[in-house]
């Protein structure tokens, strides 16, 4: 086994020597000695040789949720990226330590929006079209864009309930504000009824509104980000399918562009698209649209159905796959001995109101 020596940031270089038996034997040995006292989450987009380890894997706030709950843990050593850290470090006690075993893990779509950015374009967008805006965040967005949603009245939304809180979103007021991620606002209003010559465009960068009608015509207003792993699946992946392989179910995240999802046979959170496997019969085949760790654990784990990826070129989320045994081994050393690294903190007005946010979700999903 290798590693990037090239990839360390702060982890001192014997770890990146180690064997992997050596860095097995290290996490092994810590998490028995310290049994409940820590507990480490995995999101199902990490790898394989992390996902081992894990006391629980999920999505981003199930796995926060599960944190809050192991009220006997001292130390939750999160592997998965920086907001999902951060969200286990708002839901916690203060005596809990939440820990990022390796802090370039981000999320690409999270960093596209950031708080000077979305208080400017919000006052922008009052100021053009009125009061009657709802701010709607994904999950996968950082602390302070889950605030600014908060102490606006708005509400954060999953890939599972999305549907459900957009709706309450366009029934609370005129128009939607829906960030980061533009695909998934498109995707979820579009499921709803609301026209694509009804959304419009806010365009971080050139501080504009991207939309062709006239003002009062607009319902939605989507943020432009993305995720740059679902951006890589395209029509033309789906129809060279369609020709080749017609028998072959395509199965992708809301994530993907509405193209994508509209030729798609069926589309889902994470949690659907491992449920949607897990149900159907064995001989069933998949071409699946979503982080290829994923599809390679479905394939691995339903080995009486044909599974592959959709883009047979695609790559693991690199950022996700900054956690790696030898941040892990050196994380877990460093917590067990009373100076843990790489602490995840979010200050208290931040989390007043994110939470706030969290909650208004979870009052009505």
């Amino acid at each position: 086994m290798s590693f990037d020596l090239l990839a360390n940031q702060g982890i001192p270089g014997q770890y990146l020597e180690k064997t992997e038996a050596e860095l097995i034997a290290i996490i092994e040995g810590v998490k028995h000695r310290m049994g409940s006292r820590l507990f480490l989450p995995a999101h199902h987009y990490q790898k394989d040789e992390v996902v081992q380890f894990a006391d629980a894997t999920g999505d981003s706030l199930q796995l926060a949720q599960i944190a809050k709950q192991m009220t006997e843990a001292e130390y939750t050593v999160f592997c998965g990226v920086h907001f999902m850290a951060e969200t286990a470090d708002m839901l916690t006690d203060a005596e809990h330590t939440v820990v990022l075993p390796d802090m370039r893990a981000g999320c690409s779509m999270a960093d596209m929006a950031n708080g000077y950015q979305t208080e400017r374009a919000y006052a922008y967008l009052v100021n053009r079209l009125g009061d009657s805006i709802l701010p709607l965040t994904y999950v996968n967005s950082t602390a302070e864009i889950k605030a600014f949603v908060g102490r606006h009245g708005g509400a954060t939304v999953t890939s599972s309930n999305a549907v459900k809180m957009v709706e309450w979103a366009l029934a609370e007021r005129d128009i939607l504000f829906f960030l980061p991620d533009q695909h998934l606002g498109r995707n979820t209003a579009h499921a709803l009824g609301i026209p694509l010559e009804q959304m419009a465009v806010w365009d971080p960068i050139n501080d504009q509104l991207v939309f062709d009608g006239e003002d009062s015509d607009i319902r939605v207003i989507l943020w432009k980000g993305h995720c740059s792993v679902h951006e890589k699946f395209t029509v033309g992946q789906i129809e060279q399918f369609r020709l080749t392989d017609p028998a072959r179910q395509i199965l992708v995240h809301p994530e993907c562009s509405f193209e994508v999802v509209e030729a798609a046979d069926l589309n889902g959170s994470t949690a659907y698209i491992i449920n949607q496997v897990k149900q159907a019969a064995a001989g069933t085949k998949w071409a699946v649209g979503t982080e290829m760790n994923l599809v390679n654990r479905l394939a691995k784990d339903f080995p009486e159905q044909d599974i592959v990826s959709l883009n047979p070129f695609m790559c693991p989320c690199l950022t996700m796959n900054r956690i790696d045994l030898p941040h892990l081994a050196w994380s877990l050393e460093q917590v067990e001995c009373g100076t843990p690294v790489n602490i995840i903190s979010v200050d208290a007005e931040t989390t007043e109101y994110a939470v706030l946010a969290l909650e208004r979700m979870l009052d009505r999903s």
